[in-house]
């Protein structure tokens, strides 16, 4: 059966419900936890580093060109801005993966109502680490070439004008990738066939 296409609000709602019921909310805390100290740890460097960063990106301009710093200046900031995110996702991801394979595993256990996992343990989630990481990577390598590519595709004129929707496209493909490899994970499902 095909979903309506503004569900979108419903199963966010079910979701909330999902993660604010008691099996979950440890699994939960432990994820945002690392996400919240990363994050904040970030914004604090990035506050101390903004204008050097900002500085070191403008390009010199003689001074009949002044005037366009007040364009170029905001267009920087926004490059900083996007660089701090997109840094602060690929370290939250790659942290936070263990948390997050945890996360999957007692969602399928609540909405399944079966629980085919081993029992959760500290032990478990340390050895979990080494295979999770090595998953992240697989995804950074998937990532970082289309990546590229696409960023080449921008630099190039008349043809960057379907850049913008490519990217689109290929941030939405990647956050389904990243999202649904969790479970795919714990249910052992190979790269090539999650993909």
């Amino acid at each position: 059966m095909q979903a309506p296409v503004l569900s979108g609000p419903q199963y966010l709602r079910e979701g909330l419900k999902l993660v604010l019921s008691p099996n979950l909310r440890l699994f939960v805390l432990l994820p945002l936890a690392v996400n919240l100290l990363l994050f904040g740890g970030l914004i604090y460097f990035a506050g101390h580093q903004f204008s050097l960063w900002v500085d070191a990106l403008m390009p010199s301009l003689p001074s009949w060109l002044s005037f366009l710093t007040y364009i170029l200046w905001p267009l920087f900031v926004a490059l900083v801005v996007l660089m701090v995110f997109f840094t602060f996702t690929l370290v939250a991801n790659i942290i936070a993966a263990p948390f997050n394979g945890f996360l999957a595993e007692k969602v399928e256990v609540v909405v399944r109502g079966e629980d085919n996992f081993p029992t959760f343990s500290w032990g478990e989630l340390v050895a979990m680490v080494p295979r999770t990481f090595g998953r992240e990577m697989r995804k950074l390598g998937y990532f970082l070439p289309r990546a590229i590519g696409l960023f080449i595709l921008s630099l190039i004129p008349v043809v960057n004008v379907v850049a913008a929707p490519l990217w689109l496209i290929f941030g939405v493909w990647m956050m389904a990738i990243q999202y649904i490899d969790y479970p795919a994970d714990n249910n052992k499902m190979s790269w090539q066939d999650m993909l």
